[in-house]
């Protein structure tokens, strides 16, 4: 059978949690949500068992209850929430209005689904239960989407789970899993979210082992070896943002970088500005590295190249992302393409050399984690004498 594959790709990459944009005055016919529920029923399920039962709540009676029920657990605080921060321009403001507004109308939805799942959790970690029933309401999801609906995962309801257990008079032995209020959407335009592209977020053959490219058979250095490390930290972005642009800040926890200096006729940082970075390795010595700032948009990335602007020996970034009552911060490292120490220890033992980038990534990721660490105890102590793209101060 052919598939088409554009088709599919535009409906996974296009479900969105939907709530602003449900239609709740153009009513669904319930053969529809029938046909989805059978398209999710093909799922992968653990053992092959069919263990998913689906609740459709039309009755106005019980969804006013459903309403009532979500309130308690998590409406009433969503709507503060929004209130509070409309127009502050916080990072989840239009996350907060979507969702007060559910808070607001759910009651109004055409239909709420709550899937359900034979079988109640132990605690034990162990796979068998939710993994049987996750992936088929995602079909679901999509299924809807495909068909010019929307909806939107919601489990904060579950906070309340033995009044809504009651309400839909769930049997013992079962678990509800989520509620996913459902509707006709309004206008057909869907844009794609904002995500980082794969490879910066797909490892290969171990945690934080980035590629730019391959990695060949054996991996080498011309593959643009690299790797990231990541930190949620509780402070906002203009708290974590100076930290990141001082260029000597890192000598405090690195093992290996000791210091940098502006150089001369450069005086803090901005595209095209100019550093030099210290550094010792005990199998090295002591050495320095002309480094050019090549990524700088204020509290979002930071990012410079080292020895050659136009062919780096290695290129670093900071990242920074708004998320929910932090700032995550990545560090990034990547290798080459241009010649360094590392290029030189190559030359000498090609045939070592998997191991040799190997062990080398793992010296970097080593020092990247304490620096980010030690960025994140300073930035939420939000310690008041630093300024934007000051120089290194010991810590207290």
């Amino acid at each position: 059978m052919d598939i088409d594959v554009a088709s599919v790709d535009q409906a996974l990459m296009t479900t969105r949690a939907v709530r602003r944009r449900l239609d709740l005055e153009r009513p669904v016919d319930r053969e529809i949500i029938l046909d989805c529920i059978d398209i999710a029923e093909q799922a992968p399920s653990g053992g092959n068992q069919g263990s998913r039962r689906w609740i459709v709540v039309e009755d106005q009676r019980v969804k006013d209850r459903m309403s009532e029920i979500y309130m308690e657990a998590a409406g009433t605080w969503m709507i503060e929430t929004h209130d509070r921060i409309a127009g502050s321009g916080h990072p989840q403001e239009r996350v907060m209005a979507s969702a007060a507004h559910l808070a607001r109308h759910l009651s109004e939805v055409p239909a709420i689904v709550v899937p359900t799942i034979i079988g109640v959790h132990d605690g034990s970690g162990r796979p068998g239960l939710f993994d049987s029933v996750i992936q088929s309401v995602w079909s679901f999801c999509v299924a809807l989407r495909a068909r010019g609906l929307g909806t939107a995962w919601t489990t904060a309801i579950l906070a309340r789970q033995e009044e809504l257990v009651e309400l839909l008079e769930i049997p013992e032995g079962m678990t509800p899993i989520a509620m996913l209020p459902l509707g006709w959407m309004k206008g057909s335009s869907v844009k794609l979210a904002p995500r980082l592209p794969a490879r910066e977020v797909t490892y290969f053959d171990g945690f934080a082992r980035t590629w730019e490219s391959g990695p060949s058979d054996p991996p080498c250095l011309a593959d643009g070896p690299g790797t990231v490390v990541e930190v949620d930290i509780k402070a906002p972005v203009a708290t974590v943002w100076p930290f990141v642009t001082d260029i000597g800040f890192g000598a405090d926890f690195s093992a290996e970088f000791t210091g940098a200096r502006w150089a001369d006729g450069h005086d803090g940082p901005a595209q095209g500005a100019q550093f030099i970075g210290s550094n010792t390795h005990q199998a090295i010595g002591e050495w320095e590295v002309p480094c050019f700032v090549d990524r700088h948009e204020p509290e979002r990335e930071f990012g410079w190249v080292t020895a050659d602007a136009d062919n780096p020996g290695a290129s670093w970034r900071f990242e920074l992302q708004p998320i929910a009552g932090a700032t995550r911060l990545r560090y990034r490292l990547i290798l080459g393409p241009g010649p360094s120490g590392l290029s030189a220890a190559i030359a000498q033992l090609p045939d070592k050399e998997p191991r040799i980038l190997a062990r080398r990534i793992g010296e970097h990721r080593a020092n990247m984690q304490l620096v980010v660490d030690g960025i994140k105890v300073a930035a939420e102590a939000a310690r008041p004498d630093r300024s934007q793209g000051g120089t290194r101060a010991p810590l207290s």
